[in-house]
Formats: C-alpha cells, structure tokens, sequence
C-alpha cells in the first residue's frame, strides 16, 4: 500500500516537473515562456524568460517514466539567454524589451486600440527577433470597472503550511499527503474566493499572490492553487532570487514584497488594496510601511497568527497594528479563516453568508488520512449563490496552455 501510494506520487510529482519542458514551443532549440501578467485597459505588465532547450520525444502521459525522466532532464538541462530581443504585440501596440543576465525579461506595454469588452483575460503575442525567432502566448489579466478593490496574499504560511521553497516537501504534499487540513489552510479556499468575487458576487477582484520561492517552482504552486480551487487565475508573482558570484544569497524576501507591492499601486492607481500575510516572516513589518505610505489605500492587513505561543512577537504586532490604525487602515492578527471572514465580511468587503461558509467549510474537512474528491476541494457546502462558483470562474481563467 505505501510502496504503491509512493510510486504514483512519484510518477505524478515527475510528470509535472517535466510539464514546463513539454510545454514550450521551441524553434530551434530556442524557448520563451511567458508567465502570467497582469494590467488595465491603460497598460500591461509581463515577467517572462529565454532559455534554450533540448528537443526530443516528451512523456505521453504521468504513466510514462522514461518519457517524464527525458522531460525533467531536458528542463534541468535549460540554459538561459542573455541579451535576447523579445518583441510585445498586444492589441495593436508593440515594444522590444531585452533580457537580463538570468534570461528574464519584464515588458510593460499600452494597447493601441480599446480592449475587448466583457473579457478578463487577453493575450499577449511574444516573439524572439532574429532568424531563430520562436513564439509564445501570454496571458493578461484587466479586471473588470466593477472590480472594488485588488487583495495582495503571501503564500508560505498564509494560503498553505510552511515549504513553499522545499520542491521535495512540496511534491510530498501535492501527491502523498491527501487532506487540504495538511496542505492548505482550512478555509482559505473560500475566503479568497469570496475576496475575488466580492461582495457584488461578480467583480473579479485582482488576486496578488507574492511568495519568496524562485520562479522555477511556479507549475508547483499553480497545481496546488487548482487542486485546491484557490483562485490562482488573476496573478501568481514569483521572485527572481538575484543570485550572482558576487551576491551568492538571495536578496531579502521583504525587499521583493515591499517592491511587489508599490508596484502594483502604481499599476492599479484607483483600486484600493487589502494585504494578507503571517505572522511568522516580515509582512506585519513590510505591510506597516505600506500603510504608512499609502494609509488611505489599504483597507486592511489581515495577519495569520502562526507564532500563537510567542507573546513577544504578538506584542510587536499590536503596535505595529496601533501604527496601522493611527495612519487610517486596521490590522486584524487572526487565529483562523474565519476570523479574516468575519471582519472582512463585516465591513462589507465579502458576499453576505462567506464567514458561515468559511465554518461549513472547515467542518466538513474529511478526518486525517481520507481523500478529497478533487472536484469537490475548496466548495463549502454553504457557498452563498452570489459567489462565484469554480465552474463560474473556470470560465475566467487561462487555459491550461496554448499548444
């Protein structure tokens, strides 16, 4: 029985680390793969990479060891491509951007012509200029005129337990470890869509989820987000570790957050933000400067209480939350989901009925050991009606690839 469970982790763990490398479109060896952007209908921002790769027979299915085997080598066996030319094409405009001594590439590009009315997600034509120009489809994500306000998310001990950067602890989750009380928090998959559908029910709230893993564990985190019907369609931003011979540790996690964030104020001038984090890393600290800077823009700081014994790290939030409120906004140190629902809900920021789903939802989590039905994770039982559904929302997100 275990010996068995072990092997199909590891043949569904291999498939989607190979996944990437079946995925891109090389021409000539040459690859850009495009993550998803995100913008307005004034301008769009895209985080995107150049590498070279091998070409060969890919895996026919999880079942295919060799073929997974072939695909993970031929990912790991990735160069990246300095000095690229990337030319944007998006609605009627383009622009050339050049990429940086990893391969990346970050384009920031304004439509020429009105987008399309009715539509949450547009793409993006990318190509690599030169005689071995190859060719990539990236998703964007405008939110809608009726989006209330954007939700800015940590993920390691905010949306799921502690190992995002562990690729082992986290494959040993995603195809070993079956109960979503094991992997992410209870609850949070109807919180967060609540917060994306918002109180009117059909906003499309942007969805800002910022974590301090590198790039390379994205397909991770993205199945996670989709076997747990976590809105991962808006955005899922992913930090270049920024590691050199001359720096050989990655730069602080709170720069990069603290980056992320005025960001994308500057990219959403006239949404207001909520921002969510932990307990245990910097965001009470990061999100305080934020509020200082930008109190009348931050409509809440909710903070998952993940140090519950240490009295000196609850006292330093309390006035960090003093400062909060003193500058216009409100922290809330919560000790669960619903806890975040009620107060969001309360003012108004929620569906009505989502704190009670959040409950339902919790309560009938399976006992340790037992399997969820994947087409039944992140649904509570009391959903309100407003909400949007995940068959609802499948219809927003990005498809799965454009081959």
């Amino acid at each position: 029985m275990i010996f068995s469970k072990l092997m199909h982790a590891l043949r569904e763990a291999l498939y989607l680390l190979g996944r990437p490398a079946r995925r891109a479109r090389a021409r000539r060896g040459l690859v850009i793969q495009a993550y998803r952007g995100c913008g307005t209908a004034e301008r769009v921002l895209l985080i995107g990479r150049v590498f070279r790769q091998s070409s060969g027979r890919t895996a026919r299915g999880s079942w295919d060891l060799w073929g997974n085997l072939r695909d993970v080598a031929r990912r790991l066996m990735r160069r990246s491509v300095p000095g690229a030319t990337v030319r944007g094409s998006f609605y009627g405009a383009e622009t050339l951007v050049e990429t940086d001594a990893d391969g990346y590439f970050h384009l920031e590009i304004a439509p020429a012509t009105p987008l399309p009315e009715g539509r949450l997600w547009h793409t993006l034509d990318l190509a690599l200029e030169g005689p071995q120009g190859a060719e990539a489809v990236a998703d964007v994500f405008v939110p809608p005129a009726q989006a209330r306000f954007a939700v800015v998310s940590d993920i390691d001990d905010t949306v799921m337990h502690t190992g995002v950067a562990n690729k082992v602890a986290m494959m040993w989750r995603l195809f070993v470890q079956d109960a979503e009380s094991r992997t992410a928090f209870p609850g949070v998959s109807v919180l967060y869509r609540a917060f994306h559908a918002g109180p009117g029910g059909t906003e499309a709230n942007p969805m800002l989820y910022v974590s301090r893993a590198p790039w390379g564990i994205y397909d991770i985190l993205d199945t996670f987000f989709r076997r747990h019907r976590i809105p991962v369609g808006p955005i899922l931003f992913l930090r270049e570790w920024g590691i050199t011979w001359r720096s050989p540790l990655p730069r602080r996690a709170e720069d990069h957050k603290r980056e992320v964030i005025e960001r994308m104020m500057a990219l959403y001038p006239k949404l207001p933000f909520i921002l969510i984090g932990d307990s245990g890393q910097h965001d009470p600290e990061v999100y305080a400067d934020i509020v200082a800077e930008h109190g009348d823009r931050v409509l809440a700081v909710y903070i998952r209480d993940v140090s519950p014994g240490h009295a000196g790290r609850a006292s330093e939030i309390g006035r960090l939350g003093a400062a909060i409120r003193e500058a216009g906004s409100h922290l809330v140190l919560a000790a669960d989901t619903v806890t975040m629902a009620e107060d969001a809900a309360a003012r108004g920021w929620l569906p009505a009925g989502t704190a009670e789903a959040v409950r339902r939802r919790i309560a009938g989590l399976p006992r340790r050991g037992t399997r969820i039905p994947e087409d039944e994770l992140g649904s509570g039982p009391a959903a309100p009606a407003s909400m949007l559904g995940q068959r609802e929302y499948d219809r927003t997100a990005v498809p799965e690839d454009h081959s």
